[in-house]
């Protein structure tokens, strides 16, 4: 089995690969994806719980993602970061979760539960996501985070999950499309059979685009596969502040 917990550089280079070689890689996939229906849970829901594998769309450059017929039209100051942001200066590859809606190019686990839906990421501190289904509103005066404050409800057979609350600090994509504190995401979840998660996700940031977008990915259920250690915390910017020996633990007199 080939090592995940990888050097993220190394792993964007192998994310690149497989976008440059879409067919060979869509052929894999489904070839190995179970075709079998959803599963449900006792209370007759879609149960979306599984290992899932990331796709290119939501990574490398969200433009690859647009659902047809939607367009990403940035403010000029956005149009600018983009085209100055460096890879080397990513967030995403520094070791900092990759917000919404990117993925890190790892698998990530739904769980699923009545009042809550956890999302797990394998990537970047073993980071992840709570969707709260036992409340329908955001609170007021929330404080900016990198996931966002997320409440979802059911719409048949579809997730809908509601997003607001981000901070400024993480990148859309590796191609560095930037976004604001004004980010508002509405997710729909699907899963049309046992191997295939659908991931749609409008996009609203005034601050940054002109007018909101779509995205769209399918992404592969991973059976058999679990989630493995993956350590990605260099770099503490906090031990300069640490001075002299800690006595705590030393012996009384």
């Amino acid at each position: 089995m080939v090592m995940r917990s990888i050097a993220t550089g190394v792993a964007v280079a192998a994310v690149l690969s497989l976008a440059s070689s879409p067919a060979a890689g869509q052929a894999a996939q489904t070839a190995s994806r179970p075709s079998r229906p959803a599963p449900r849970t006792a209370d007759g829901k879609p149960d979306l719980s599984g290992l899932w594998r990331p796709q290119t769309n939501f990574i490398i450059d969200l433009r690859k993602g647009l659902k047809p017929g939607s367009e990403m039209s940035l403010l000029p100051w956005a149009a600018k970061v983009t085209a100055e942001r460096m890879s080397k200066d990513d967030p995403e590859a520094n070791c900092l979760p990759a917000g919404v809606p990117r993925v890190a190019p790892y698998p990530w686990r739904i769980v699923q539960a009545p009042t809550h839906i956890f999302f797990l990421f394998e990537g970047n501190i073993h980071s992840y996501r709570q969707i709260f289904m036992n409340r329908t509103s955001h609170p007021k005066d929330l404080n900016p985070t990198w996931y966002g404050d997320s409440i979802g409800r059911w719409e048949g057979d579809t997730l809908v999950v509601d997003t607001i609350g981000f901070n400024d600090r993480f990148w859309f994509d590796f191609a560095g499309h930037p976004h604001t504190e004004q980010l508002h995401t509405i997710e729909r979840y699907r899963r049309l059979d046992l191997g295939t998660l659908e991931d749609e996700v409008t996009v609203e940031d005034p601050g940054a685009y002109t007018k909101p977008f779509t995205l769209l990915a399918r992404m592969p259920l991973m059976a058999n596969e679990e989630i493995i250690e993956y350590i990605c915390n260099q770099n503490n910017k906090d031990v300069i502040h640490i001075l002299g020996k800690d006595g705590r633990d030393a012996p009384l007199r």
